[in-house]
This record gives C-alpha cells, structure tokens and sequence, in this order.
C-alpha cells in the first residue's frame, strides 16, 4: 500500500478530515488498524512503533527552544524470522510517506577494512529523500510539462518554413475590402475568407489535426528527430584510491559534472520522444535547489533508518579471531544513532532526530551483548512471538497481500479459477507449523515453501488447460505433500 492508498482509506473512514491534515490525525489506533491490514498478532511491536511514530508529529508541534531537546526513542525489535520484524518498518514508512531506508548491519565494516562504512546509511536516507520530494514536484507541473511536450512534438512534426526574402517574394494583388471569395464544393457554394489561405492560416489547421492525432495515439510509431545530451563516460579512466574521508562516494559524479556533456541527435518513435522531452521537461520546471532543501530537513526530522540484523554484529566480550570487527561496526555504529553530522552529495545532514529502528533474531547471543552506549541509545525493546499454526491460519487468508490471494490472481491469468477451501488451509497451516517445529523455524516465510512446493504441478500444467477450476482442499494437500512431509531426509531440502 502506498501513501496515497493509506490516504484515501483513511479518508473514506473519517470524511470529516481535511485532505491536507490526515497525517497529523492518524491516530496510534489507527496506526495499529492499518498495519493489522498486513500484518497478523505482534501487537505490542505495533503499538511501540505507533507510539513513536505518533511522538514524531508531537515533536514538530512544541515550542522551537524545547524541540530540538526531544530525541527520538528508537527501537530494538527482538524475534525469530519470519515473525514481522521488517514487515512492520515498511509498511510504517509507506504509511507515513517519510524518508525511508533498510540497511543490513552486516554489511558495514569497520573504518579502515575494505566495505561499506556506516556513513553510508545517512547518504542513501539522503537519496531517498530527495527522489521522494522530486516525485511531488514533478507531479505539480506534470500536466504543465505534458502541454508543453505536446507542442514540442507538433514543432518536431512540423517544422516551421523561413520566410522567404521580402525582395523575391512575389507579391500578391491583394483583395479588395470587403471582397468574399466564392468557393464551390461538393456541399455547395461557401463564403471564405481570402486570409485563411495564407500560409498561417494553412499551418495553423495542420497543427490542430496533427494534435488531435497525438491525442487520439494514432502516431506513435511516426520517426522524429531528437537531440539528447549524453553524460560523459568514465570508464577506463584512472580515479585514485582512497582520498579524503567522505569524498569517494560522490567523486565519480562530480567527475561526471566536470566534463562537458554531449549532445546527440536520435531518430526515435513518438512515444520514445515523449518520454526524453518530458523528462527534459520535468528537470527544466524542478527547481531543484529547492528539492534539496526541503527532502535535507524531511531527512534530518522525519527519517525512519531501518537497521536489520543488528544481533549479527554482536559479540561476546573479549572475542577474538575472524570477527573482531563487530565490536568496531558497533563504535562506528553509536555516534550516527547518538547523533552527528555527516557529509553527503548534498550538503550537511545532522542525525539527531532520526528514527532508528534496529531489529535481530538473538539467536547465539542476546542484546546485552551490545556495547552499553548502544543500548542505550536504543531505549525500547519489543519482544515478538513465534507464529504458530493459528496465526499461520490468519496469515493465509486475512492479509490484503495474503498468499492466497496471490496464488488466486495469477492462476486467473491463464483463464482458470483457484479455490482454497478453509481445511485446505487448515492443513497446509498445520504442515508448515510442523516443520518448524521439527526442523529450522523461519516463521511464515515457511508458508512461501510449503504453498510452492505444493502448488508446483498445477502452475506447471496450468497453460496446457488442467481444468477451468482446481479446488485445493485437505485431501489435495495430503495428497501432493504428505510423502515429502514424512521423509525427513527429503524434507531437508524441498521444505
């Protein structure tokens, strides 16, 4: 669901809220309704994150001197896999239509070891922001820009004629005033006048059909000459290694704006010419000094950095060997959550009242493993709890992206009709709840595994016409799951 879906629902249940106003009256109850429309149980981590998310609007309301003394309360989400933990980031931050970012805490690596640094997470917040602001410019002068395509491509179709010399122009008697031309037709005689002849006249209607057949789509495959500008390649060249702090994210493009960009004349479609002159369009009416001011403090006020595997780089105090940098990612780690300044494309971009949204399964080691700066920058812990064979019932059906309804969606491509009876669904939840019991428990992403594993013959079938209906009830999921089910050397690698 995207944030204007989010809008419009919220909208219809509550009609007398304003259009501009429905994020200030979302509610952390009706935070809590909108991601049970995804996501099944975990109730206490909805409310924990609906609460800060709430305390993000509530922030932007008190007095200046005392705003810049609240800090977010950033969260730690604890759970097997599979459970929701990244589910509910995401849709929050679609819900709320703020900068959004998803990192994995192991892929940084320490200041001085060949990776990613921490840093990195601010730079892509940063970019997100920005697309996200140049996305509501572009749509405030879109249809402007469309207008201003349309006439573009007339221009293209038909170019304007130099006026010819005005010594070897010939001239024309001219009509006395007030004189009617006559001109017989197969409707008749008509009236004309002698001006609408002229060349003006004439290039104006041809301009008026030529549009009406853009309008209509009727020439979009017709060829027209465009002239492209091309950045600057840089392959090949030698750029140095290492560099300033800070300066090797962005130095391949500052080469790029650098060199002189070329221009190119192309020979393409209607439809491909639309497309490179409303982009062209777009960037000339973006003022886009003003785009990075505003997603710059969108950034910095309402950024939501989701921080996934945090348990992977904790450690054991006092380890040593291969994972000695885990302690570093850590030290690394703690000033951006306690707030900094970091160097982006873009400018300065200061972290202090960013969301951090940490989340781990703690499977070999638990969050006091954690350096104690970090934990404490993380002041909220949510304890989530394994899916069992109800919840999975649930999580088939309730959901708006629920599994069976995707399963039902594409078999209807192909002309045929799915049915999941409620034993159906029953066994199949109690299968998956099986095997994570017996074997490795990943929670509900075990349902992807079980519903492939046993829809993979009629998908195959489907388009050589298996039938018009398949009914999958508890006798068909015995029937194509129970030999795999009971083999457990099989199981190993097909469940």
């Amino acid at each position: 669901m995207d944030v204007a879906e989010a809008r419009s629902d919220f909208l219809e249940s509550d009609l007398d809220v304003d259009e501009e106003d429905w994020l200030p009256n979302l509610t952390p109850r009706q935070i809590v309704a909108e991601l049970d429309k995804y996501i099944v149980g975990q109730d206490q981590a909805k409310r924990a994150v609906a609460i800060a998310l709430r305390n993000r609007w509530r922030r932007q309301q008190v007095d200046d001197e005392l705003r810049e003394e609240i800090m977010p309360n950033n969260l730690i989400l604890i759970g097997p896999t599979g459970v929701g933990k990244t589910e509910i980031a995401r849709r929050l931050a679609r819900l709320t239509g703020a900068p959004f970012v998803k990192v994995e805490a192991t892929k940084f690596t320490e200041v001085g070891y060949v990776g990613r640094d921490v840093e990195s997470m601010i730079r892509d917040l940063v970019d997100v922001s920005v697309n996200m602001v140049r996305a509501e410019r572009e749509d405030d002068v879109q249809a402007t820009a469309e207008a201003t395509v349309e006439d573009r491509l007339l221009d293209l179709l038909l170019p304007s004629v130099t006026p010819k010399p005005s010594g070897s122009e010939e001239k024309r008697p001219e009509a006395p005033v007030g004189a009617q031309i006559f001109v017989a037709g197969p409707q008749g005689v008509e009236a004309k006048d002698p001006d609408d002849d002229s060349l003006e006249g004439r290039r104006a209607r041809t301009r008026e059909k030529l549009r009406k057949l853009l309008d209509d789509g009727k020439m979009e495959d017709r060829q027209v000459e465009v002239e492209v500008s091309q950045a600057p390649s840089i392959e090949g060249m030698v750029l140095p290694m290492g560099g300033a702090e800070g300066m090797d994210y962005n130095f391949t493009e500052m080469l790029q704006e650098m060199l002189p960009k070329r221009t190119k004349r192309r020979n393409v479609t209607i439809a491909e010419a639309r497309r490179i002159l409303l982009q062209d369009e777009l960037d000339r009416l973006v003022d886009m000094d003003e785009v990075i001011h505003e997603a710059l403090i969108r950034a910095e006020d309402m950024g939501i950095i989701f921080l996934d595997e945090i348990d992977k780089i904790a450690a054991e105090r006092g380890s040593m060997g291969p994972d000695v940098s885990r302690g570093g990612v850590q030290r690394d780690i703690l000033p951006i959550v306690e707030g900094s300044t970091v160097q982006t494309k873009y400018g300065l971009v200061r972290t202090d009242h960013m969301l951090f949204v940490a989340a781990g399964a703690f499977h070999v080691c638990k969050p006091s493993d954690l350096i104690p700066e970090l934990q404490g920058r993380f002041p909220i812990r949510v304890e989530l709890k394994s899916l069992d064979e109800a919840d999975f019932v649930r999580i088939l059906q309730e959901p708006r992206n629920a599994l069976v309804r995707q399963y039902r969606a594409l078999v209807e491509t192909e002309g045929a009709e799915l049915e999941f009876t409620v034993e159906g669904i029953e066994e199949v939840a109690h299968i998956a709840a099986t095997l994570n019991d017996q074997m490795e428990n990943i929670g509900a992403r075990r349902l992807q595994t079980v519903m492939t594993t046993l829809l993979e013959d009629m998908l195959f079938d489907l388009p050589e016409g298996r039938g018009p209906r398949v009914v999958v009830d508890r006798a068909f999921v015995q029937e194509h799951l129970s030999e795999i089910v009971e083999d457990t050397d099989l199981r190993r690698y097909i469940l």
